[in-house]
């Protein structure tokens, strides 16, 4: 039974990363699933998500503002970090280049299994505050 119960948190954990376009934290993970898994701890979605990170099926977008951002979409795609806000976009109609990745194999020698490319600046939400 306790193995069940496992299962259903790491499955919640796994669809709530692949569900969302927001690149949450764990944190916000932890906050998003409490109220239908409330038995969830914030050290259960922590080792959940090292997990997934090593088994390939989500991605760390990076560090926003000291906080760690996943990405339940591991497919090369393009992301745009607000340093402002702290918002994480991805950009589907900016193709990451293939070439790249065949280029760093060629320099190293090496095998790329997956890539991400992020620009950083600040959001068009974050510049209409400012104006």
């Amino acid at each position: 039974m306790e193995a069940q119960k496992q299962f259903r948190k790491r499955n919640a954990i796994l669809n709530y990363l692949q569900a969302t376009n927001e690149h949450p934290s764990a944190e916000m993970v932890y906050m998003g699933l409490k109220e239908s898994c409330p038995d969830l701890s914030l050290a259960t979605v922590y080792r959940n998500i090292a997990l997934f990170r090593n088994q390939g099926l989500i991605q760390c977008v990076g560090t926003v503002k000291g906080i760690e951002r996943f990405d339940g979409n591991t497919a090369p795609h393009v992301h745009f970090i607000c340093n402002e806000c702290g918002s994480v976009l991805d950009l589907p109609e900016i193709e990451a280049p293939a070439q790249l990745s065949e280029a760093v194999e060629s320099g190293t020698g090496g095998k790329v299994n997956m890539y991400s490319l992020s620009f950083a600046g600040i959001c068009k939400n974050c510049i209409k505050k400012e104006n």
